[in-house]
């Protein structure tokens, strides 16, 4: 029988314009009846796979759709699971069979540079089975670490979320200043790069007397005393400093300002950065200190979507489908950037393999100097991602994230161990 049918999935953790990509990717599937079959999603990514847990896309109809494409978190779940290389093939094995069972020919991964792996790896299993499965990554990650694109869905938004909240945290801050002075620092997600802290930038619009007035990255070692010597400067100027802090900052010999817990597998939660520095600026300097850490709020904010986030995060799922009728397995869409000013842009493949696993760091003429800040050029290549509002219909005052009624597919292999 012919493996004509898609199957899609999410990895990693979510964006808040992941499910537009998801709903771009179904709605470019169906205006294809004549070349893929049904339209399947895996519940909870890979592991829903292994697990044949699988969705039936057909139930959502066109409204469902529409509110699909417009509501954050990953509707059809996610996970974390890397493909292992020294398990005799019990994984492949277990997915092929999948594939086979339910006819998949064509198999849309969407995730960051560890996802983009899984996608080459994929690839090359069905080269070597002679299977004729193409497997086509669909990048997505707030972090905006991977490597090939200009950017990644999803960062806009998360971007636009956390310059916002900079700017009205620096307001309410700037409001209260007394004769102690007073530390706000916002802890942001960024275990290895800077993205996130970068954007926060945006909110001080060049203006060195405007929050953020430092912004700490794991790309730089953080310096206490020099960092306690800026506080201690903006605080008597201003009466007050504001703070970012990538949850990933390292000291000079590499260990982590603050770990918060790892799980079975070592893997290392991240959190209490902002909280550490916060109170070091306390117990040093005797300064009033506030500290706030968006956490999933700054990833999942569909109330102020960056339209033209949510504009690139369907691009690449339209692009994506079409990659994959084309032959393109092995192959990962990506953001080119055209022009800067007006910002201009379009969808390219670039193969997966050479990039699987790397990360983006910010480069070196993002960072100022003394590695407390970022520069101009950072905030110019930023600032396009968060441009346009998306604007939510409204149910009771609240955005209308009303739940999906998803179908589930009739397993037909033996259960998979959990």
């Amino acid at each position: 029988m012919p493996c004509n049918n898609l199957l899609y999935a999410h990895s990693g953790g979510v964006t808040a314009v992941i499910n537009a990509t998801a709903a771009a990717v179904i709605e470019a599937a169906r205006a294809r009846p004549q070349q893929i079959g049904r339209v399947f999603a895996a519940h909870r990514g890979i592991g829903g796979v292994l697990a044949e847990d699988l969705i039936d896309t057909g139930a959502l109809d066109g409204e469902a759709l529409a509110r699909l494409a417009r509501t954050p978190g990953g509707a059809f779940g996610s996970c974390r699971f890397d493909l292992p290389r020294d398990d005799g093939g019990v994984v492949m094995d277990r997915l092929f069979a999948v594939f086979d069972a339910h006819q998949i020919g064509y198999l849309l991964y969407n995730g960051g540079n560890g996802s983009m792996d899984a996608v080459a790896r994929l690839q090359a299993e069905a080269a070597r089975r002679g299977h004729p499965l193409q497997c086509v990554g669909v990048p997505k990650t707030v972090d905006n670490d991977i490597v090939g694109t200009d950017c990644c869905p999803g960062f806009g938004s998360a971007a636009k979320y956390l310059a916002t909240s900079m700017l009205e945290a620096g307001l309410d801050i700037a409001s209260m200043v007394g004769r102690k002075g007073s530390v706000f620092v916002l802890e942001v997600m960024g275990r290895n790069t800077g993205w996130l802290a970068a954007a926060t930038a945006l909110a001080a619009d060049g203006d060195p007397d405007r929050p953020p007035h430092i912004v700490l990255v794991p790309e730089v070692a953080f310096d206490e005393a020099a960092f306690l010597q800026r506080v201690r400067a903006v605080t008597e100027r201003l009466g007050y400093c504001t703070v970012t802090v990538s949850e990933g900052i390292r000291h000079a010999d590499g260990s982590l300002v603050m770990e918060k817990s790892h799980d079975a597998r070592g893997y290392v939660q991240l959190g209490g950065a902002g909280l550490a520095v916060a109170r070091l600026i306390h117990e040093r300097l005797g300064y009033k200190h506030h500290w706030a850490i968006p956490d999933y709020l700054q990833r999942a904010s569909g109330h102020w979507l960056s339209a033209t986030d949510r504009e690139q995060a369907m691009a690449v799922g339209r692009a994506a489908v079409a990659c994959a009728l084309e032959g393109g397995g092995g192959m990962m869409l990506a953001i080119r950037r055209l022009q800067d000013a007006p910002y201009r842009w379009d969808v390219l493949r670039v193969a997966a393999a050479p990039i699987a696993n790397l990360e983006r760091a910010l480069p070196p003429d993002f960072i100022q100097a003394d590695g407390m800040h970022v520069t101009p050029a950072a905030c110019d290549y930023i600032r396009p991602f968060i441009e346009g509002e998306f604007v939510q219909p409204i149910r009771g005052g609240l955005p209308d994230y009303r739940a999906f009624t998803l179908a589930g597919v009739a397993r037909l292999l033996p259960a998979w161990p959990a």
